[in-house]
């Protein structure tokens, strides 16, 4: 009999786990080992802070750590493809992040979330529009009637051409029927700054990220796009409250590849579940200001069914593909 490459014995352990042929008993023994959780993006943002508040957190809920490895670059698209590129036992889990639900209409990446199984989902930030505090715009309906006058020419700045908070402007945009002029930054932090020197007329971010100077005085917030007003920012109405229906923002969760045995799936919602339970976990995450969005595997794979729906023909109408 011919010995088989490692390559093809990679190949037939792939296959076995996607027919089910992983061994039960092994797979219910999960983890035997440490578990490596994969932040597609830098040390010290918001994905990373959660990854290390989970790995933190679940000592109590798992025999084995989780190790948290960066894997930066092409907005999330290379540590979350390094998952799906690695055999699929449930010992290298993704952080998934929003961008997964519009990477691929960028034709940016040949995978999707349909080549993940989701876990759960742990974090949701809704979009903002937040200008200076000594901006003439008092309310949105102010902003958006200053822009209708001005197509075109009002300063929006987002993280990114085609970046979760471009996208939520540009949906915004369309809802109220008016035109920005979209100013991309590389991240969120440059623009902020941007916007503190009053080169921007307004930013669009996500609340957590702009607390700090809205607390200070220095910004101020006109609308959030939740489903619901946030407990810190009761005072500011919601996109739907002004007559605009948009909901959008950006979200995290643990993800692994497709042919995963559903036992070890199952072995890693369980520990998740527990874990987010933790008060440790939710107070690193109030530390880190990330918002507190737990939702199963059903739950959270509709959502991103949602965004994708939306982002789809949005993109196609900005031509960004």
């Amino acid at each position: 009999m011919p010995t088989l490459r490692r390559s093809e014995l990679l190949k037939l352990a792939s296959l076995a786990a996607a027919s089910g042929l992983v061994s039960p008993a092994r797979a219910a023994d999960f983890p035997t080992r440490p578990v490596e959780l994969v932040v597609p993006a830098s040390a010290g943002g918001g994905t990373d802070s959660l990854a290390r508040a989970f790995a933190d957190n679940v000592r109590r809920h798992s025999p084995h750590p989780f190790v948290v490895l960066n894997r930066p670059g092409a907005s999330g698209a290379v540590g979350m493809g390094e998952v799906l590129n690695a055999r699929p036992d449930g010992y290298k889990v993704s952080v998934v992040i929003a961008e997964l639900a519009i990477l691929p209409y960028l034709n940016q990446i040949r995978f999707s979330p349909d080549d993940f199984r989701m876990i759960a989902r742990l974090n949701a930030d809704p979009a903002s529009i937040v200008v200076r505090a000594e901006a003439p715009w008092k309310t949105l309906e102010e902003f958006l009637a200053d822009a209708r006058k001005r197509p075109g020419e009002m300063t929006v700045g987002d993280s990114g051409v085609g970046s979760i908070w471009h996208l939520s402007a540009a949906a915004m945009a369309e809802k109220a029927g008016v035109s920005f002029l979209h100013v991309p930054f590389a991240g969120a932090a440059p623009g902020i700054v941007s916007l503190l020197g009053g080169h921007l007329q307004a930013m669009c971010t996500s609340p957590a990220e702009v607390s700090a100077h809205v607390q200070g005085g220095k910004l101020r917030l006109l609308t959030i796009m939740s489903d619901s007003r946030l407990a810190p920012y009761d005072s500011v109405p919601t996109l739907k409250e002004l007559g605009h229906d948009l909901s959008l923002g950006t979200w995290r969760g643990f993800g692994v590849p497709k042919a995963t045995p559903d036992a070890v799936v199952q072995a890693l919602a369980a520990i998740t579940r527990a874990t987010v339970a933790e008060p440790g976990f939710r107070e690193a995450m109030g530390r880190a200001n990330l918002g507190f969005a737990f939702a199963e595997a059903g739950e959270f794979d509709a959502a991103i069914a949602r965004d994708r729906a939306l982002f789809k023909p949005l993109i196609e109408r900005l031509r960004l593909a």
